[in-house]
C-alpha cells in the first residue's frame, strides 16, 4: 500500500526484475546460431497485455542486486534504506548502541541510576510489610488473605509504576533523537539529544501518561460490571470481561506503539501522533505486535541473566544470607538493595536502547513501506543522484 500518491512503494513489481542483461560473448565463442529467436517473457516480466516490461531505471527503484534477487541497498548508516526485515531491525538496534554508545549509555545509565535511586528510596520510605498468611485458613479467610495481599502488592508497585513511566518517558525522547541520525550515519552528543528533544517533551509527557490511562481504562470498563455484581454471576461476568477486555486493550495498546516516534520525528500533537500510528500500523497489527512481543522477551531475558548473579550477591551481602532465600523471603536490608540496584540498571542500560531502538526502527519501516521514506532518507544523507530533502520528513541533517 501507498499513502504517498505518485511515490512507487519499495518492492513493488517494477521494482524485481532482478534479471541484469547477460554480457556480450566474444565473436566466435559461442556454439549456437547467430539468428535465434527472441526469448519469451516470463509472467514476472510482462507488463499490461503480455508487453514484456522495460528494464528497471538506475537508481532507487532497480538498483543493483546480489545473491538471491535480493535488493542491494545503500546503507548510510545503521540500516540498509529499504524495507525492513525482524533480523534488521533488531541488528540496526543492537547497532545503534554499539556505534553509538557513548551517547546510548550516558542517557540510559544517567536515567537508570536515577530511576534506581528513586525506587530503592520509595521502597524504604513507603513500602508496606506483606500481608502475614495463616497456616490453615478457612475460604472466607484466605480470599481476604488474597485481596489484602493484592491490594498491598500494588500500592507497592504504584511508586515503580509512576518511575517506569517517567524512564520510558526520557528514553524514548532522547534514543528517538539518536536512532533517527544513527540510521543516516551520523551522531549526536548527549547535549545535542536533549536540545533536539526539548522542544517535544511536554506533548510526550502528556502522551506517556495517556497510553496507561487508556489501558486502564479499557480494563476497567471491560471488569467493572462483573465486580459490581458480585456471587457466581459477577464472576462469570468478570471473567467474560476480562476475556474481551484484554484483548482488546492489547490490540489498541499495538496501534498506538508508534505514537511516541512520530510525535518525536514529526511533530505532532498528542491526538495526531495516536491518528499517525494507527494509519502506520494498520495492515501490519500481527507484525507490529510480533515484533513488540519478541522485543519484550529479549528484554526480559537480558534482565534476568544480568539480574540474576546480582540478587545471588545481594543475598549474600544481607546479613540473613541464603537462609532468607531458602525461607522465600526478601531482604529490605540497604546492602541487597544496593547490590540488586546495581545489576538492574546494567540490565536498564541494555535493554532501554534495545526497546527505543526497535520502536523507532518499526515506525521508519513502516513509513519506508507505505511512504517510500527511504528515498527522502537517501536526500537527507546526501547520497549521490538523491535531490533535495524536505523539511517535512521528520529527518534532518
Amino acid at each position: 500500500m501507498n499513502d504517498t500518491p505518485g511515490w512507487a512503494s519499495p518492492g513493488s513489481a517494477d521494482d524485481r526484475n532482478t534479471n541484469p542483461p547477460r554480457p556480450a560473448e566474444p565473436a566466435g565463442s559461442s556454439q549456437w546460431a547467430d539468428n535465434q529467436p527472441p526469448p519469451a517473457p516470463w509472467s514476472g516480466q510482462t507488463g499490461g497485455h503480455g508487453a514484456p516490461t522495460p528494464p528497471p531505471a538506475p537508481g532507487w527503484g532497480g538498483g543493483p542486486h546480489h545473491g538471491w534477487g535480493v535488493p542491494v541497498a545503500a546503507k548510510p548508516g545503521v540500516i540498509p534504506l529499504r524495507p525492513l526485515g525482524v533480523t534488521e531491525i533488531l541488528e540496526g538496534s543492537v547497532a545503534t548502541l554499539r556505534g553509538h554508545w557513548p551517547t546510548v549509555l550516558g542517557i540510559t545509565l544517567t536515567v537508570s541510576v536515577f530511576a534506581q535511586l528513586c525506587i530503592t528510596a520509595a521502597d524504604l520510605a513507603f513500602g508496606i510489610e506483606p500481608v502475614k498468611q495463616s497456616a490453615e485458613p478457612g475460604t472466607d479467610e484466605a480470599l481476604r488473605e488474597a485481596f489484602d495481599s493484592a491490594r498491598v502488592a500494588l500500592i507497592n508497585a504504584l511508586p515503580t509504576m509512576f518511575i517506569g513511566l517517567i524512564v520510558t518517558f526520557l528514553v524514548t525522547a532522547l534514543l528517538t533523537m539518536v536512532v533517527s541520525r544513527a540510521v543516516l550515519g551520523r551522531k549526536l552528543s548527549l547535549t545535542e539529544a536533549w536540545q533536539e528533544a526539548r522542544p517535544r517533551l511536554p506533548q510526550l509527557l502528556g502522551l506517556t501518561f495517556l497510553l496507561p490511562l487508556i489501558a486502564v481504562a479499557i480494563a476497567a470498563t471491560a471488569m467493572t460490571p462483573g465486580l459490581l455484581l458480585g456471587g457466581n454471576s459477577g464472576a462469570l461476568l468478570l471473567t467474560l470481561g476480562t476475556l474481551v477486555g484484554m484483548p482488546l486493550m492489547i490490540w489498541v495498546m499495538v496501534r498506538f506503539t508508534l505514537a511516541p516516534t512520530a510525535l518525536m520525528l514529526e511533530r505532532q500533537g498528542v491526538m495526531a501522533a495516536l491518528r499517525r500510528s494507527a494509519r502506520l500500523v494498520e495492515g501490519a497489527w500481527w507484525r507490529t505486535f510480533g515484533i513488540m512481543l519478541l522485543t519484550i522477551l529479549i528484554s526480559f531475558v537480558i534482565q534476568l541473566i544480568v539480574g540474576i548473579p546480582f540478587i545471588a550477591l545481594g543475598y549474600l551481602a544481607d546479613s540473613g544470607g541464603m537462609s532468607d532465600l531458602m525461607a522465600g523471603r526478601t531482604p529490605d536490608s540497604w546492602q541487597f538493595l544496593l547490590v540488586t540496584g546495581i545489576g538492574a540498571v546494567i540490565g536498564y542500560a541494555i535493554s532501554y536502547p534495545l526497546s527505543a531502538g526497535v520502536t523507532a526502527l518499526l515506525y521508519i519501516d513502516q513509513r519506508i513501506r507505505r511512504e517510500s521514506l527511504d528515498l527522502e532518507l537517501a536526500r537527507v544523507a546526501d547520497l549521490p543522484g538523491s535531490g533535495t530533502p524536505s523539511p517535512t520528513s521528520g529527518f534532518t541533517s
